[in-house]
C-alpha cells in the first residue's frame, strides 16, 4: 500500500507541538516585519499531531533498501555493515571536526592512528607498505590501477601493458577508472546465462599487452559471478 502523503494525512484541529509560553517581551508582527510582508490567510499546511507524523517518515524509512534491514551481496563499499561502534568513533569531534589544513601539532594522535593503522594492514597483508588513500571503492580501483602501471612500468613493460578486460557486466567504474589511468579499455560480452562468454575472453587475451582483468574475478564479493559459475 503506497504511503500517503502529509497533507492526505492532516485533519483540521491536530498539533503536532505546542510552544510554551515566551519568557520575552512580545512585539506584534505587524512591528516586527510590516504589514506588508504578513499573509492574510496562513498557509495550507497539513494539521497533524506528532506520532502520525512520526510514524509518516519512519514508514518511508523503511521502503529504503538498506545494509541494517536488507541481504546486500554485491561488492558495494557504501552498503557493507559497519558495527555501530565503529559509526559513533566516526562521530567523535576529534575526527570529524579535524581539517586538512589544521596545524600538524594539533593532530600528531590522529597521525599515530593512521600510521598504526598502516602497519597493521602491512603485517595482515604481508606488505612493506600500503595506503590509506581513496575512500571509497572507486577510488580504491583508480588507485590500484596507478600501482600496477607504477609497477609495469618499473619492470620496463609500460610500453607494452597498456590492455584492461572488462566484462559488460562489470561496474561502471571499472572501465572508466582504467580509461582515466591511460589504458585501452576492451569490453567481454556475457553469455545468454548471464556469464562471461569464455570464448570471447580467450580471444581477448594477450599475455604480452594485457595488464588485468577486471571484476567479476577481481572483486571482493565473489557472488558477482566467480562462485556461481560452472566454467571457472
Amino acid at each position: 500500500m503506497p504511503e500517503p502523503l502529509l497533507k492526505e494525512l492532516s485533519k483540521p484541529g491536530l498539533i503536532g507541538v505546542r510552544l510554551p509560553e515566551p519568557d520575552v517581551p512580545v512585539k506584534p508582527l505587524t512591528e516586527l516585519f510590516g504589514t506588508e510582508n504578513l499573509r492574510s490567510d496562513p498557509p495550507p499546511l497539513p494539521e497533524l499531531d506528532q506520532p502520525t507524523v512520526v510514524r509518516h517518515f519512519v514508514r518511508l524509512s523503511q521502503l529504503n533498501y538498506s545494509v541494517d534491514t536488507h541481504f546486500y551481496p554485491l561488492g558495494s563499499c557504501t552498503m557493507k555493515h559497519n558495527p555501530k561502534v565503529d559509526e559513533e568513533v566516526a562521530k567523535l569531534p576529534e575526527f570529524a571536526m579535524l581539517h586538512p589544513l589544521q596545524d600538524e601539532e594539533t593532530v600528531q594522535g590522529i597521525l599515530r592512528l593512521l600510521k598504526t593503522l598502516e602497519q597493521m594492514l602491512c603485517e595482515i597483508g604481508g606488505m612493506d607498505a600500503c595506503t590509506l588513500q581513496g575512500s571509497a571503492g572507486a577510488q580504491g580501483e583508480f588507485i590500484g590501477l596507478l600501482l600496477v602501471r607504477a609497477w609495469h612500468r618499473y619492470r620496463g613493460e609500460g610500453e607494452k601493458r597498456t590492455r584492461i578486460i572488462v566484462p559488460d557486466s562489470a561496474h561502471g567504474t571499472n572501465p572508466a577508472s582504467a580509461a582515466r589511468c591511460g589504458f585501452a579499455v576492451e569490453s567481454v560480452p556475457s553469455g545468454p546465462d548471464g556469464c562471461i562468454d569464455l570464448s570471447a575472453l580467450e580471444k581477448r587475451f594477450n599475455l604480452t599487452q594485457t595488464v588485468s582483468y577486471l571484476q567479476p574475478l577481481w572483486s571482493p564479493i565473489p557472488t558477482l559471478w566467480a562462485s556461481s559459475s560452472e566454467t571457472l
